[in-house]
Order: C-alpha cells, then sequence, then structure tokens
C-alpha cells in the first residue's frame, strides 16, 4: 500500500513512521520549502511518548524534552493554591515531555530520513488539487504529481484537504481568549521539572514550563470577547510587543519567577486566538482522510493536541495494516478526537474547574478584610 501525507509536522511525520513501520511505501508532500526548527513548546502526554518510544525515539526525546513532575497551580499574588503530580510520579508507565516543536519536529524528519530515505518528504509540495477514483487517488502538488492508495491530510488548522472534501461551512470558533506565547532563554525555575499555571485577575492566565535546551515555555491568555466564530481579520502566528504582554501581568507577586523578565527573555512573542472547530461525524471518503489539527482543531487544554496527532498516526497504521482502511481508523479516531474537543471546551468553560473555585475562595478570604480600606 502506498500513503501521501500532506504536511511534514508532527502528526505527519509520526504518520509516516508508524506506516513505514507497518511496511508501508510513504511520501510527504509539504508546502514549505525548507523545514526549520521553529515554534515555541508543546506537552506531550504519556500516552503519546508511548507511541514514540515504541518507534524507537523515546530516549532522543527525553534527552531533548523537559520531563514534568508535578503542575503547581498559583494565584498572581503567589499562593500556592494544589499540585498535581504529573507523567512517571502521576503513575503512569511513561513520562510526560515538555519539549521545543521544532525540536521535536526535526527528530521527527531526521528519522523519517534514515528510515525511508532522502526522498520520502518532498518540500515546496503544497497539494493544489487531488482526485480519487476506485483504484487509487492523484495527488497534484506544487512539485508535480503523486499516486496512492490512500491520501492523508496532516495539513494543519487552516487545512486545504479539509476545505476540499468539507466545502460548506466550517469556520474557526474562537473561545473570545487572545493567546501570547514565546518560549524565553533562562534556567529553569524552582526544582527544574514544574509546570506552573498562575491565575490572575479579570481571567488571565499563565502557563508556564521549562522545555530543555535552557529554555522556558509561556502562555498568557487574555480574554477579550464572547465566544465566536473567529473574526476574518484576526491575527495568527503574528509578532507583538512584549512590553505590552508583561503589562497584563502587572503587580504579580512570585517568588520563583519575574513575569516581566520571562517575556523580556524570548526571543519574539507572537499571538494566537485560541480557537478550534465543531467536530465533523467523519473526516474523509474510502482512500482520503484528514489526521491531526486537519481533522480536529481543540482549545490547548491539558497538553492534548499534539498527542491526539500522535495517537491518530498509530491508529491509521493500526487500521490500514489490519486491513480496516479508513473507515476502521475514522470509526475509532471520530468519537474518540470529538470528546476530547469537547472535554477541552468544558475545561476552558470552567465547568468543572475546582482551580477557579479555589482561587476564588482564597481571593475572598484573603482580601475581604480590605473591602471597607
Amino acid at each position: 500500500m502506498d500513503i501521501v501525507i500532506a504536511g511534514a509536522g508532527i502528526g505527519g511525520l509520526t504518520a509516516a513512521l508508524t506506516l513505514h513501520a507497518r511496511g508501508m511505501g510513504v511520501t510527504v508532500v509539504e508546502s514549505a520549502r525548507e523545514l526549520a526548527p521553529l515554534g515555541v513548546g508543546i506537552n506531550l502526554l504519556p500516552h503519546a511518548v508511548r507511541e514514540l518510544h515504541e518507534l524507537g525515539l523515546g530516549e532522543a526525546l527525553q534527552n531533548a524534552a523537559a520531563t514534568p513532575a508535578v503542575i503547581d497551580f498559583y494565584t498572581s499574588e503567589g499562593a500556592l493554591l494544589f499540585r498535581e503530580p504529573r507523567g512517571i510520579e502521576g503513575g503512569y508507565g511513561y513520562p510526560q515531555c515538555s519539549v521545543h516543536r521544532g525540536r521535536l519536529q526535526i527528530l521527527l524528519l531526521d528519522a523519517v530520513t534514515d528510515r525511508l530515505g532522502p526522498d520520502a518528504v518532498r518540500t515546496g509540495a503544497g497539494v493544489v488539487d487531488f482526485a480519487e477514483s476506485s483504484t487509487g487517488v492523484r495527488v497534484q502538488t506544487r512539485a508535480g504529481e503523486f499516486g496512492a492508495d490512500v491520501f492523508v491530510g496532516a495539513d494543519g488548522v487552516q487545512s486545504m484537504v479539509r476545505r476540499t472534501l468539507h466545502p460548506g461551512p466550517d469556520p474557526l470558533m474562537w473561545s473570545g481568549v487572545r493567546m501570547f506565547r514565546g518560549a524565553s532563554h533562562m534556567p529553569a525555575f524552582l526544582d527544574g521539572r514544574t509546570m506552573a499555571i498562575v491565575k490572575g485577575p479579570d481571567g488571565v492566565e499563565l502557563v508556564t514550563y521549562p522545555i530543555g535546551g535552557g529554555l522556558v515555555n509561556w502562555v498568557l491568555q487574555v480574554g477579550e470577547s464572547e465566544p465566536g466564530p473567529l473574526p476574518g481579520d484576526a491575527n495568527w502566528n503574528a509578532p507583538t510587543d512584549p512590553a505590552a504582554v508583561a503589562a497584563h501581568m502587572s503587580g504579580w507577586q512570585l517568588d520563583w519567577l519575574d513575569p516581566a523578565d520571562l517575556v523580556a527573555r524570548s526571543d519574539a512573542v507572537f499571538e494566537y486566538p485560541m480557537v478550534d472547530r465543531e467536530p465533523l461525524s467523519h473526516w474523509g471518503t474510502r482512500r482520503v482522510t484528514l489526521l491531526g489539527d486537519a481533522a480536529h482543531p481543540m482549545y490547548p487544554v491539558g497538553a492534548n493536541g499534539g498527542s491526539q496527532a500522535i495517537l491518530d498516526a498509530r491508529a491509521l497504521a493500526d487500521e490500514l495494516a489490519a486491513g480496516h482502511g479508513v473507515a476502521g481508523y475514522e470509526a475509532r479516531r471520530v468519537p474518540e478526537t470529538a470528546a476530547v474537543v469537547r472535554a477541552n471546551r468544558e475545561m476552558h468553560a470552567g465547568s468543572p474547574d475546582e482551580l477557579a473555585r479555589v482561587t476564588a475562595e482564597y481571593r475572598r478570604n484573603t482580601f475581604a478584610d480590605r473591602s471597607s480600606e
């Protein structure tokens, strides 16, 4: 069986490795002319780390990543509300890995090149069109035509393959939150194996964690509007003013971190809308399907985006190798990922949200006596 995958991101490259391991021929077509280690941090949950271990990449991943043992929840006044164990310390068989997205992508790319050959990933080959027949799929790209038994769209949240398969209304749905992101050159805070979420006033929230290589990743979430379809003029991966971002954390009192210094130590600060899409009832056809963000973009709540793409890759390889085809893959993954999309929405909305309750109770008890000042 020959597979063509659109997109050389984490999901597409992992799929190439898993399909190759089952004896299938794989070509990855990528629109970018050069793959460089861009981006910021990503968390991989233990079930996704397990899959990379089974591909023989576990040691390389852990050498490139931090492996958090706990996640601490703070108020912006510095009070530790509670902590949760992660990875091995949380009782899982594999660690959680926090890593620079670009570093992980290059690790996967090197493995694909080593195992599948130097021509397995074709850059400058953005998909223009595709046509399915009873015998296969012809994929037209800017670098020529490719034939396949199965075509997989792993081409991200703005997927061309998804738009072609589902031409009706399919808007990005905005949570109303603007995310500011960076990776800072600095020593890891606390014991070096701690993630932290800091709840500030007015719903402002900082998520930060070390990602190895002398970097600390951070995401600042700032509410701007009610949820709804993403406006057409929304900034996406746009550079923004670090000083303006740091101002959202003015007055925070954390004895283990200076938020303004955290922002200032980033090479660049980017903004993104926090978005997902309504889950689809199916992803593709008999020979064409979707994977990762192309299939199920989700809020970055619970560190599930990249992890779910890796699980997609494993399920696709399992079902194709078993002879169940695209239908078997979608029967397995469509309901599972739709449940994660909806669960992430609920966690973001705070129902139930034990952290929000504890934070509110802390502030109510701490500042009650100051109301008459």
